[in-house]
């Protein structure tokens, strides 16, 4: 957990950045001109639940994705992983000191033995059908609401506790640019509670095997294989 101590608000926006794939807000500014959500996004949506397992150089993790509270963000991953996108990336970014925050992974460009590893953080899904990246809105369910809502962020600390999913420890959730709709493949698991992201980050699911596998995780360490082991019913539009 943060401490809000003299200088605790510059660490935290220093730690924000980590969650940002470098190189993505320039392309995904085109995201805010269309239309968002899933009745009118041409990417599928999770209708319930699903189980992913991902077989990472440590060990085995299984996620449960919530197609309910989240639908357009997890039925984004789970597209990605029966693409095989996320087979042989890396873990690019481990973020344990001073305090533990995050594993950051799922840089597709990062299976691509050619690519530096310093470049790794920027890339996005690139969809082979239409040459172009994805990208996906920032999802976000309130309490008491019907439908998530789109692209926006909330900063309101009233607002935010009243999230549907948030920032738990084993918490499982996208990585973005500055631009709210620019998540695209990369996604991040919370090392612990951090409920200074609530709002600003979409979670879409959380670890339910394996947390003490993503304790182990190093910086290089490598996702070998992502697959859907329960559920995954994918459809356009409304779920």
């Amino acid at each position: 957990m943060f401490s809000f101590r003299p200088g605790a608000a510059s660490f935290l926006a220093s730690i924000l950045l980590l969650l940002m794939p470098f190189g993505l807000v320039a392309c995904a500014s085109d995201t805010a001109m269309r239309p968002l959500g899933c009745g009118a996004s041409a990417v599928p949506c999770l209708t319930g639940t699903a189980v992913v397992a991902l077989q990472t150089a440590k060990g085995e993790v299984r996620i449960q994705l919530d197609g309910r509270d989240a639908p357009l963000t997890a039925g984004n991953f789970v597209d990605l992983v029966r693409r095989g996108t996320y087979d042989g990336t890396v873990f690019h970014r481990v973020v344990r000191d001073p305090v533990p925050f995050v594993v950051q992974g799922g840089d597709p460009q990062s299976a691509d033995g050619r690519i530096a590893p310093s470049q790794y953080g920027t890339g996005s899904f690139v969809d082979p059908a239409t040459g172009e990246a994805r990208f996906i809105p920032l999802e976000l369910l309130r309490t008491g609401d019907k439908q998530p809502s789109y692209g926006e962020v909330i900063t309101s600390p009233v607002e935010a506790r009243k999230l549907r999913l948030t920032h738990l420890r084993g918490a499982v959730a996208m990585a973005r640019s500055g631009d709210p709709n620019s998540a695209s493949a990369q996604f991040y698991v919370a090392l612990e509670a951090l409920p200074q992201l609530d709002g600003r980050y979409a979670v879409f699911g959380r670890v339910v095997e394996g947390m003490d596998v993503i304790d182990s995780i190093q910086q290089g360490d490598r996702l070998l294989k992502a697959q859907v082991i329960k559920g995954g019913s994918l459809v356009k539009g409304e779920p």
